[in-house]
């Protein structure tokens, strides 16, 4: 199967991100890119320490956000807008409002049929990451990692107009699905949603994950005693994207909605007891 034009395009972006200049053009550069796109830089390092545009992609906080250490408080895994969330009708999220599409495809087929039924009825987050957002993420509560899936595909803008004229785009794009289970064994997943011009999505505690690379079929990864805390960095996009939770019924009291722009470190929802 050749590969898509999407992944084409992102690769050749991803060598230009990837590209040290002089560092007086480096920092012309990376200014006019935090001008135009709106940058608010006061908890990051000065424009001109970034050497290439991919490290100012995926800068990191130079100290880290305060967040609730209370167990029931579910965190923002990212700087993102809430696209869409709320309650999964049996598998069914919302890509956008008026656009569904299924859970049970969208985790794939390395996920049996018994650990896709976890989620039904319960309830769903899109957090979008536009390329002016902080880009890594985080975990939003301490949580154990069962298994993880990454899923080859294309890399379709995850925009609105996209998300607006595309069925299922969140099913063709490249993601990785980590599967995860609370202190309270409660089971949520963490869905990494690959995007125009994101090339690589990093995942820190597995490495053999290759993000736009060759692979033509799935990998999974699966594990006994891996565990992350909260507020834990585990990697980030090169460039903006989408991160989808999908958590089981009766695990999630939502206190967000629609449209609300969130912080990593902000509690987004109460986990039920």
């Amino acid at each position: 199967m050749s590969r898509h034009i999407t992944s084409a395009i992102s690769q050749i972006f991803g060598k230009f991100a990837n590209k040290e200049f002089p560092k007086k053009f480096q920092t012309f550069l990376n200014k006019t890119y935090i001008r135009l796109m709106g940058l608010d830089m006061r908890e990051f390092d000065f424009p001109s320490s970034y050497k290439t545009l991919n490290s100012l992609f995926t800068r990191k906080l130079k100290h880290d956000r305060k967040f609730s250490l209370n167990e029931e408080d579910f965190i923002s895994p990212c700087d993102s807008w809430i696209s869409e969330c709320g309650d999964l009708d049996k598998d069914y999220a919302l890509q956008i409002k008026g656009m569904r599409y299924k859970c049970d495809d969208f985790i794939g087929n390395d996920f049996t049929q018994e650990e896709k039924n976890i989620i039904h009825d319960g309830k769903f987050i899109n957090h979008y990451l536009s390329p002016k957002d902080y880009h890594r993420y985080h975990m939003p509560t301490n949580a154990k990692i069962l298994k993880v899936v990454h899923i080859p595909g294309k890399f379709y803008p995850v925009n609105i107009p996209s998300l607006k004229k595309r069925i299922n785009l969140f099913i063709e794009n490249e993601r990785v699905v980590i599967m995860c289970e609370t202190q309270s064994k409660k089971i949520f997943f963490m869905v990494l949603v690959s995007a125009l011009n994101v090339g690589v999505m990093q995942v820190s505690f597995e490495p053999r994950i290759k993000t736009n690379a060759d692979a033509q079929k799935s990998s999974v990864y699966e594990y006994e005693s891996l565990s992350l805390k909260k507020g834990d960095d585990f990697g980030c996009f090169e460039m903006g994207s989408t991160i989808i939770i999908l958590a089981q019924k009766d695990m999630l009291e939502l206190k967000i909605t629609m449209n609300d722009h969130v912080k990593y470190a902000q509690t987004v929802a109460k986990i039920l007891k």
